[in-house]
């Protein structure tokens, strides 16, 4: 089997990540990536990691091409009509963007401030989250992608919500500076950034929607914050049961809500350096590590999960919807480890 893949607006961090992965997937041929400032010149001059890897270069929008797969890494409000074309080109088409991972237009308008661009194609999409959907991304054609803040908040508070043990939670979401994207502003200006530990959403972020449409509608608050680090997010979620729960409780829930997910690892150890999740041990990699504690004194539970931003908060979880989408197996493409040290 040959997929051929295009990439539109491939110049971007999401972008660049889908072209590290799709290049070394076994079954995919790269057929294009546009980019509106960058046409005819190499894939190299946005990521430069990939010198010498690729002889790819960048193409303008307008000269779209049929292909397989199309991979939009465009805005919210922009990708929509872009995804209609594709979808008349494309046996599959995967948005990057936010705008088809609600389910429901109003909701997007409550919390994106704008009417839904293409609510005519929302029953089409498939939510890109395989944890969640993995029964209805088999011959998808058009599969959303995730946000990575509500993909970390949803993996660590899964198997609590699928069980009604959530009484209320508040998710304290740690976050790197790569999910403010390529193109910098003040806020990512690093005079301003370094050295930051900057709270800019303390409450209302735009990602819990995906988590009540995940999960329900639980009780759940969330603070982001922007901390030094490039990639990755932690979620630490402080969770009032609605019973008390010992930690053989924990894990038995955990254990049979991840056991056969296989980019899911359990980190909840007694000792060590690395016994709970951390963002620097998935960097480049696809695994959302998700661990949990209990506070004996209360009775509160921590629930985390740690990912990268970039891979299983956005292009990862994209190739691997594509996977399942086309009848691969899951994990093709997708087996890199991740850095350590980092």
């Amino acid at each position: 089997m040959s997929i051929r893949a295009s990439i539109i607006g491939a110049t971007g961090y999401t972008g660049g990540e889908l072209l590290r992965l799709l290049l070394a997937h076994p079954e995919v041929e790269l057929a294009q990536a546009t980019s509106r400032s960058l046409r005819g010149q190499p894939i190299h001059r946005a990521h430069p990691n990939l010198r010498g890897h690729t002889d790819l270069l960048y193409t303008a929008a307008e000269e779209r091409e049929p292909c397989d797969v199309a991979f939009v890494c465009l805005p919210h409000g922009a990708a929509a009509p872009a995804v209609r074309e594709c979808l008349d080109r494309a046996r599959l088409v995967v948005d990057l963007s936010a705008d088809f991972r609600l389910r429901d237009p109003a909701a997007y308008q409550r919390w994106y401030g704008a009417e839904h661009p293409a609510p005519d194609l929302l029953e089409q999409a498939v939510y890109g989250l395989p944890e969640l959907t993995r029964d209805t991304l088999p011959n998808a054609t058009l599969v959303s992608g995730v946000g990575c803040n509500a993909t970390a908040m949803t993996l660590a508070l899964l198997p609590l919500a699928r069980a009604g043990l959530i009484e209320r939670v508040i998710a304290d979401v740690k976050v790197g500076s790569s999910e403010a994207g390529a193109e910098h502003g003040a806020s990512s200006h690093h005079p301003i950034r370094a050295r930051a530990v900057r709270t800019y959403s303390p409450a209302g972020h735009r990602h819990l929607a995906e988590v009540h449409q995940s999960l329900g509608e639980i009780a759940i608050d969330a603070t982001i914050t922007a901390v030094e680090m490039v990639r990755g997010v932690l979620c630490t979620a402080h969770v009032l049961p609605t019973r008390q729960l010992e930690t053989r409780d924990l894990w038995r829930l955990y254990r049979d809500a991840y056991s056969d997910e296989p980019f899911v690892r359990l980190v909840a150890e007694c000792t060590g350096m690395h016994r709970l999740p951390d963002p620097r041990v998935v960097i480049g990699s696809n695994h959302a590590d998700v661990g949990f504690a209990i506070d004996e004194g209360s009775g509160r539970i921590v629930a985390l999960c740690a990912i990268d931003n970039l891979v299983k908060g956005a292009a990862g979880s994209a190739v691997q919807s594509m996977n399942l989408a086309l009848g691969l197996p899951e994990r093709t493409g997708l087996d890199f480890p991740g850095l350590h040290p980092a």
